[in-house]
């Protein structure tokens, strides 16, 4: 059962989704009006996802996605947005956030979305990944500079797997290792590269030619 934080000020629109979702067997563990409040029942809760709104009071989508991502850097938040394009949702992306949806799509694209997030998986598309990366590039914000020679073969073929936007069972299940050892080895290699989520080496293994954007 994934359990699921819902983080949006308006009342009526969490409780919709507390019913959909909860129809389709998944457990809605809190619900939040505001930043802040998203980011106590974030820690105090471990959901396996968090529906996330832009815009909410006391402390905005993004600020409190930043905040969630560096008591927890594994925290899986996927960002509601009326419009694709949204600045925000760009931020909240940079900063790790697993994606977004679209507040009109309808119920099963949202289903599906929060099943791929919770085994693991990015909602990242690929005009989204080049607009993270050109924005690391032009503004030159700290990737690791040196190659990845210090991967060694298997890290780096989970790194291209992570980066084309398989799950950690499907690495798992493609490199007939366990979910557990995934987890370890990108640990590792967030740690060998200095990076802090999923999003970040995804775009790392772009920039570096070990995965890309098709």
């Amino acid at each position: 059962m994934i359990r699921v934080l819902l983080a949006d000020d308006h009342a009526l629109f969490r409780q919709g989704l507390r019913s959909l979702l909860e129809s389709e067997g998944m457990r809605v563990i809190g619900e939040a009006a505001n930043g802040r409040e998203a980011v106590r029942y974030a820690a105090d809760t471990q959901p396996d996802v968090i529906l996330m709104d832009i815009q909410m009071p006391e402390l905005d989508g993004v600020k409190a996605t930043q905040s969630i991502l560096e008591i927890n850097p594994q925290a899986r938040v996927i960002m509601i947005t009326m419009y694709r394009q949204d600045r925000y949702v760009f931020e909240a992306v940079k900063a790790g956030a697993r994606g977004y949806i679209l507040k009109d799509a309808d119920a099963g694209t949202l289903i599906d979305a929060i099943t791929r997030v919770a085994a693991g998986e990015a909602l990242l598309d690929a005009d989204m990944a080049q607009n993270v990366l050109d924005d690391f590039r032009d503004k030159r914000e700290e990737l690791p500079s040196e190659k990845h020679a210090d991967l060694n073969e298997r890290e780096t073929m989970i790194l291209k797997l992570l980066a084309q936007g398989f799950s950690n069972q499907d690495i798992a299940l493609r490199l007939d290792i366990s979910e557990k050892t995934v987890r370890n080895r990108l640990s590792e290699i967030f740690t060998k590269l200095q990076l802090n989520n999923r999003t970040q080496a995804a775009l790392y293994a772009i920039r570096e030619g070990i995965a890309n954007l098709e």
